[in-house]
This record gives structure tokens, C-alpha cells and sequence, in this order.
């Protein structure tokens, strides 16, 4: 077992307004290793990127931590003073967004970013400032970096604007990265690349990743591991091999078959019905059922969390071990 980096336990993170209260993160618990790389998946609104802010200690008003706990290596997040979680947030903890230029800043050239980057928590020259800059350029495979340094963020393409994002987030060597769908917007040849040496420089530094995507054919060879998120809550969790090949929960069923990839030639792609019910003011019970086929009047009730052949699911009508296999 590797050393664990991140443990989150019964998170919970709401929205106040004056139509209701969203309850954006629900009773969410997972923990992610050393070199171990987490997926967190599910559909638009499910509340995965809202996890990983508030891990980073992003959340700002209306929303606010209201429960649960988030440690990392050991020491408790919620609740730590602005000026201690800044000086952890960028250096041992990094997160690369899925738009690069939330963290590229237009106007100033990619040396003073990423030399600013590396003096807010390193006190080293402004010479060896600019190495560490280059070598990070370098590691993720950008040509030239000597030049690359001089140049602004509009003249790179897009895949290279997101390859210098991962840059600054390698640069202070985290021991957690945090990634919100940074491949969305690029082509599956980049992507690809981008993907294959996220991975390659966890394995090589022991850098813990958790990423976050609605698409499970990105983490499919990527993840150790993955968590299907849905309606703030992880319905399903398990080994990433387990949970893509003995699907248990029906959402997680449902976003399987959905893949164009995994079905036969000429048949029709399975459709999830309706749509994710708003999170305002959500009611008692599995936030699922009315979309789910297995639905029953027990179903009006919150499914515990239960273990069931090495997956953790909410689910009162799991599939069998035969029709997850199916």
C-alpha cells in the first residue's frame, strides 16, 4: 500500500441562496496515495470539480464547508488560516484547470509567471529561478524552452497554453495535483500525449493525482482508481479495472454504455433517461431513481453505503455479479 497523500471524509460542501440551499458536495469520502492516480467522474453538476475546490480551499461565498474532513499528509485542512492553507496551496497541493488561462496571465510573459511562481514559496536566485522554469518547460515536452520563456501565453496554441499550466504546477514538485478536466478542449492527438505524461511523472516523482472528468474513456488507462460521482454523492468507487468491468450501480451502467467504443457495431448506444435533478432543495431518497429501471419504493429512502464484491456503492438494486459482467 502506498503512503496516503489525501483522505476526504464525509465532505460536504453547500451553496446558500435564497431559493434553497445546493448541496453541491454530499457526504463525500475517498483518499488517494502516493503515485496514485484517483479519477473522479460523472456528468456536468454531479459536484466533482466543487470537490477539488474545496480541497484547494477555493470554495468562496455563497458556498462554505459545512462538514467532514480533508487531510493531507496527516494534517487537517478545514478550517486551516488563509495565510497557512496559501502557503501549501501552489506548493504541495497544485491544481490545473480545464482552461489554461485561468491560470496564465495574458499580459505578462511565461518567465515572470513561472519565476513569480517559484519565489512565492522557494527562496532561490532569480538565475536558478529560470532554470527550474526551463526544466519544467522541457519535462512536459515543450520545444525550445529557452525561447518559449520570453514569449506571451497568446502565442502559444492551445495544447501548448495547457502544457505550460502543467508546467507551473510541477514546478514546486507537489506532492498532490489536482486536474479539472484540463484534456476537455483539445484534440484526442494532444490529449493523448498530455494524458500518457501526466502519468509517467506521477509514477517517476511519487506525485498523487486526482482527476476530474466527465468522460471515463480518459481515466480508463490512466486511473488506479475511480469514484462515480452523481448528484454531490460517489454512488460507486472501487479499482478502476473493477468498476469499468463489473459495473454495479445502474448510473455507472449507464455511463458505461454510453461510450460509442464499448458497444457492438450496429447496435443503438444505451441512453441514461431524463436529466440530473437540480440540487436545490433535493429531497430525501436516491437522487437517482427517477431515471433509474431498478427504481422501487425503497428507493425513497437514502441507500447506505455498502460494500458489495471490492466496490463501495449507494444502491438498494445493485446489478448481480452475472449482469454486471454482461
Amino acid at each position: 500500500m502506498s503512503k496516503t497523500v489525501l483522505k476526504v471524509e464525509n465532505l460536504r460542501t453547500h451553496f446558500f441562496s435564497r431559493a434553497g440551499v445546493v448541496k453541491a458536495v454530499d457526504d463525500v469520502s475517498f483518499q488517494v496515495g502516493a503515485g496514485e492516480v484517483v479519477g473522479l467522474v460523472g456528468e456536468s453538476g454531479s459536484g466533482k470539480s466543487i470537490t477539488g475546490y474545496s480541497i484547494m480551499g477555493l470554495v468562496s461565498e455563497p458556498g462554505k464547508i459545512v462538514g467532514g474532513s480533508i487531510r493531507f499528509m496527516g494534517k487537517e485542512l478545514r478550517g486551516l488560516p488563509q495565510s497557512q492553507m496559501r502557503a501549501i496551496r501552489g506548493k504541495d497541493i497544485a491544481m490545473i484547470f480545464q482552461d489554461p488561462m485561468m491560470t496564465l496571465n495574458p499580459v505578462l510573459r511565461i518567465d515572470t509567471q513561472m519565476i513569480e511562481a517559484i519565489a512565492a514559496h522557494s527562496n532561490v536566485g532569480a538565475k536558478r529561478a529560470r532554470e527550474l522554469a526551463r526544466d519544467a518547460l522541457a519535462r512536459v515536452g515543450i520545444p525550445s524552452p529557452d525561447e518559449r520563456l520570453l514569449a506571451y501565453p497568446h502565442q502559444f496554441s492551445g495544447g501548448m497554453r495547457q502544457r505550460v499550466a502543467i508546467a507551473i504546477a510541477l514546478l514546486n514538485n507537489p506532492k498532490l495535483i489536482i486536474c479539472d478536466e484540463p484534456t476537455t478542449a483539445l484534440d484526442v492527438t494532444i490529449q493523448s500525449q498530455i494524458l500518457c505524461e501526466m502519468q509517467s511523472l506521477c509514477r517517476e516523482s511519487g506525485t498523487a493525482l486526482i482527476w476530474v472528468t466527465h468522460d471515463l474513456s480518459v481515466v480508463a488507462g490512466l486511473a488506479d482508481s475511480l469514484c462515480v460521482m452523481y448528484a454531490g454523492k460517489i454512488v460507486e468507487s472501487g479499482s478502476t479495472a473493477d468498476v469499468l468491468d463489473r459495473a454495479m450501480h445502474p448510473y455507472t451502467r449507464g455511463l458505461i454504455g454510453s461510450i460509442p467504443a464499448l458497444n457492438q457495431r450496429g447496435r443503438m448506444l444505451r441512453q441514461i433517461p431524463g436529466v440530473t435533478p437540480s440540487l436545490l432543495n433535493l429531497g430525501a431518497g436516491c437522487a437517482f431513481r427517477e431515471r433509474c429501471e431498478r427504481a422501487s419504493s425503497a428507493c425513497t429512502q437514502d441507500p447506505p453505503l455498502s460494500s458489495v464484491h471490492r466496490h463501495s456503492l449507494r444502491c438498494f438494486h445493485p446489478l448481480s455479479e452475472v449482469e454486471a459482467v454482461q
